[in-house]
């Protein structure tokens, strides 16, 4: 089974998008369809054409896993971050091998290992259906207009649940003003090539995480493979001789997971006030129990390698998102947007009620979240049972219960289209840790009973006067789901098997689910149906008012960022825009000792041969976010010149506006990739593989693409 610690921030990363009133400097996550063509000639002199566009997005991978990549070779070669491979790595490991932290290389393909779980993703084709969606919506009298839309948007997304490696989503732009059907080919056969060891990769640990300078080897290749044989990828992004130059006009395509550069400052100050600091709290109980567990051996501490890094990069990024809406500079910043768009909609008099209406809805909405979002969030949200065999009692019990229900009125989770992935975790053959579970487990029920007390309703009823340590080892010890087959048993009996189960886990997920459904259904009526409306009427109002300028807020659909490399300064001090294999060395000398300063013993043993002056990491100023990791950086000519793996600190802010005085995105550089491979790694082969190219393929094939071979656009 697979670890749902990626989604920590699953509710969080779903804020709201609106349009973006303008566009200064290099900003903007343009989705494929949307390029700003106009804005990057005149700015940079280069001609976006539609070629150029689709052998970039035919390039670009999304990991089922989370993150993003790129094709690096005509032989389906996949480059992405080590921290995007790490759940990977650690399911391939065992008691003899970790690879996590060890690193591996395939000397040759027969030695290339499939990675469980993991297939990757290659966007086809975009497609218009606003006017579909909302056609067919209002062709459902009667039916309440959020679950007719929801019908529809279902419909969209099962056209290709019988067509063989096809999926399908559906993508929605401007809060409900424009839906955009993506269309992806999808690749199961994902095989491990290269990994370095885990210190090197996150050189610096959480200390230098969010910071630059920076030196970081975070880099993983992968094969895709297809009828058992190495894809021939028709697209792919060629190695750059040269690398990137400073003020040098570079892309980088992925898929950031979430913005919210127009949500309204009532909303921002609730997420500040209330939201993080719970999140925050929440997390930091996690980390200790995931610490706690990982003393107690070195297979303990392999199994939480991926998890803790997840957990502490969440709040080091959590953390720079609650000082940026609590400066000073981002507080006036917002206030003078909002009282200039109230400007604008002066001259509109319908659009501005329409616009001063929801935003008092939101403002209200909010104000009511602080009475329960803290209960909703440990139910519902599962911050109480943080064990994978509880999330499978839950989606057991609700596949149950929701399959009785009509297919639009389940929730959306349970509908028909998206069974099939509740059903690819459920019958995951991965191994299940029993302890790794009651450890987890343990840590969140102390979390809940701390949060609410020992006389709270629900604490008595979920530890049944135990302690959290007992209650998680008895729940965990009394459950069967360990076992792929009985959960499959559980899941075709429905609601028979549910009823006679004494599963204590599943027993547990179904008594504490008329309170999970209450708070659910009080977050869905007092939030969801309040805010999705109001934002779309602010939406909508804006676009009355101004038309559908800039760019939609990211929501993990692929988009393009346009920038340069560029030094920045932080008071006084000019930060240098690269790094380099010296400064590398000198680092770690000057925190020797250091447990996250500590370079493998291959690196130390191979300092003189490598160029001291080589490139290492750089910082640029696109436009990018959580999410982007494992982004490629292309230059004109869709070379690859490098590998984005993080943000500085001062570029958190951007998930509210863009500033690129100091903001940066962090990339490693491919001419360290290149040196590193072959001198410290001995990977000759990669290296040749890599670097033998002819500009990166051709376009996509016909049968692959939208009519014309073009990328439908607006």
């Amino acid at each position: 089974m697979r670890s749902r610690l990626r989604c920590a921030f699953a509710i969080l990363l779903s804020l709201t998008t609106l349009p973006a009133l303008r566009v200064q400097a290099d900003e903007g996550m343009w989705p494929f369809n949307q390029v700003p063509r106009d804005e990057i000639r005149k700015r940079y002199g280069f001609d976006v054409s539609d070629a150029w566009l689709e052998r970039v997005r035919m390039a670009s991978v999304r990991f089922s896993s989370g993150g993003s990549g790129s094709f690096v070779s005509p032989d389906g070669l996949v480059l992405t971050n080590h921290h995007i491979a790490l759940d990977a790595l650690q399911k391939l490991s065992s008691a003899q091998k970790n690879y996590a932290t060890e690193g591996f290389s395939a000397k040759t393909r027969a030695e290339e290992i499939k990675a469980p779980d993991l297939a990757i993703e290659v966007l086809l084709a975009i497609e218009d259906v606003t006017d579909r969606v909302k056609a067919a919506a209002a062709a459902k009298p009667g039916m309440d207009p959020d679950a007719a839309r929801r019908a529809v948007l279902d419909d969209l997304r099962g056209e290709t649940k019988n067509s063989p490696g096809l999926t399908t989503d559906v993508v929605t732009q401007f809060r409900g003003e424009q839906y955009h059907l993506y269309r992806y080919k999808r690749y199961s056969d994902v095989r491990l090539v290269f990994a370095p060891e885990y210190a090197i990769a996150q050189f610096g640990g959480d200390a230098d995480n969010f910071n630059f300078p920076r030196y970081a080897f975070d880099i993983t290749l992968f094969r895709v493979y297809e009828n058992d044989k190495p894809l021939k990828a028709e697209n792919y992004f060629g190695v750059s001789r040269t690398g990137p130059q400073a003020d040098e006009l570079l892309f980088v395509t992925g898929h950031p997971a979430s913005s919210s550069r127009l949500t309204i400052k009532p909303h921002l100050d609730h997420l500040a006030n209330s939201t993080y600091p719970l999140y925050l709290k929440r997390l930091d109980h996690m980390r200790a129990a995931l610490a706690h567990y990982g003393e107690q051996g070195s297979e303990q501490h392999a199994r939480i390698t991926s998890g803790l890094f997840d957990i502490e990069n969440g709040m080091k990024a959590m953390e720079g998102w609650r000082d940026a809406l609590q400066s000073k500079y981002l507080v006036d910043k917002k206030s003078a947007d909002e009282d200039r768009i109230r400007r604008q909609l002066k001259q509109h008099p319908e659009e501005e009620k329409e616009f001063n209406q929801a935003y008092g809805e939101i403002t209200k909405a909010y104000e009511s979240l602080d009475q329960f979002e803290r209960d909703y969030y440990l139910l519902d949200g599962g911050w109480a049972f943080d064990s994978d065999l509880f999330l499978a009692a839950r989606i057991i019990t609700r596949i149950a219960t929701e399959s009785l229900k009509p297919n639009e009125e389940r929730m959306p989770a349970f509908t028909d289209q998206r069974r099939s992935g509740l059903l690819q975790f459920l019958y995951s053959p991965g191994p299940v840790f029993a302890d790794f579970e009651k450890a987890r487990l343990t840590g969140s029920l102390r979390f809940m009973l701390e949060s609410l007390g020992a006389g709270h309703p629900l604490v008595l009823k979920i530890l049944r006067g135990k302690t959290p340590e007992a209650r998680a080892v008895e729940l965990i010890d009394g459950s069967s789901l360990k076992d792929a087959d009985f959960r499959k048993k559980l899941v075709e009996g429905g609601v028979c098997s549910l009823e006679q189960t004494t599963d204590l886990l599943v027993m547990l997920a179904r008594d504490i689910e008329p309170e999970t459904r209450a708070l659910r259904k009080r977050y869905e009526t007092d939030i969801n149906a309040v805010e999705g409306p109001a934002y779309q009427r602010i939406a909508r109002a804006l676009f009355r008012a101004r038309g559908s300028q800039g760019y939609p807020d990211a929501n993990s659909a692929w988009r393009l960022s346009y920038g340069v490399v560029r030094k920045y300064k932080e008071g006084s001090r000019t930060i240098a825009p690269f790094t380099d294999f010296k400064g590398l060395f000198e680092h770690a000398e000057r925190h020797a000792g250091q447990k996250d300063y500590q370079l493998p013993a291959r690196w130390s043993a191979n300092k003189s041969n490598l160029n001291a002056s080589t490139p290492f990491n750089f910082v640029s100023t696109h436009d990018i976010a959580l999410g982007s990791s494992g982004s490629p950086v292309i230059n004109r000519s869709a070379e690859l010149v490098g590998l984005i793996f993080d943000l500085n600190h001062e570029a958190l802010g951007g998930n509210f506006l863009y500033d690129d005085t100091q903001a940066r995105s962090i990339s490693l550089d491919v001419r360290a990739m290149l040196e590193a491979l072959r001198k410290v790694y001995g990977a000759d082969a990669l290296v040749e593989e890599l670097s033998r190219h002819e500009n990166g393929g051709s376009a996509a094939p016909a049968a692959l693409a939208t009519p014309a071979g073009r990328t439908k656009r607006q």
